[in-house]
């Protein structure tokens, strides 16, 4: 079955998206399948934000379309994210982390026009014992959200869960330069 000329042309901005953007040189792409019982149409899309070779974030992107529209939706497309990445321990114990990553997707999202907004986050320690005690303890952060875009461009929305994924790994906001130590 052909897919409806609405979502390829949706697609189409949503693939252009991850054609590589020269400002965030540490995102990597990969396809992926998409799932199939979500939606009648759908693409998917991984990333990881790395640096020097160190993994920071992952994340996942998924385009949903059903022509006839869903409860819930604002439209007849929903975008699904997924971001995880590791956080200082200390970023971790911060109480309003969860409200600073809500706040970074709803700033990202602002410029691309998003509506029915909804997510969690989850941050999680990690502490290994037994044979694992030598190993040292993690924190994880982990945004999962969902909206559906308001307008027919869809690499705003790639740009957004992008940058998110940036924040989350510990990069500065796009634009920002990093302060380098030259000592």
């Amino acid at each position: 079955m052909t897919p409806p000329t609405e979502f390829l042309r949706a697609l189409d901005t949503f693939s252009a998206a991850l054609t590589g953007d020269p400002e965030r040189p540490e995102l990597e792409f990969e396809e992926m399948p998409a799932p199939q019982r979500l939606a009648p149409h759908a693409a998917a899309v991984s990333a990881a934000v790395v640096r020097d070779d160190n993994e920071l974030a992952v994340g996942r992107l998924i385009l949903l379309f059903d022509p006839a529209g869903r409860s819930g939706w604002h439209g007849t497309f929903r975008l699904v994210a997924y971001v995880r990445a590791d956080l200082e321990p200390e970023m971790a114990e911060d109480p309003l982390i969860g409200t600073v990553a809500w706040s970074w997707l709803m700033e990202a999202l602002e410029s691309a026009g998003a509506a029915v907004e909804s997510g969690t986050i989850t941050r999680a320690v990690s502490e290994s014992f037994g044979e694992k005690q030598d190993e040292p303890s993690t924190t994880e952060l982990e945004l999962r959200a969902s909206w559906s875009p308001t307008g027919d461009d869809l690499a705003p929305h790639v740009l957004a869960w992008t940058e998110v994924m940036c924040m989350a790994a510990g990069l500065p906001p796009r634009g920002v330069s990093e302060l380098k130590d030259v000592r």
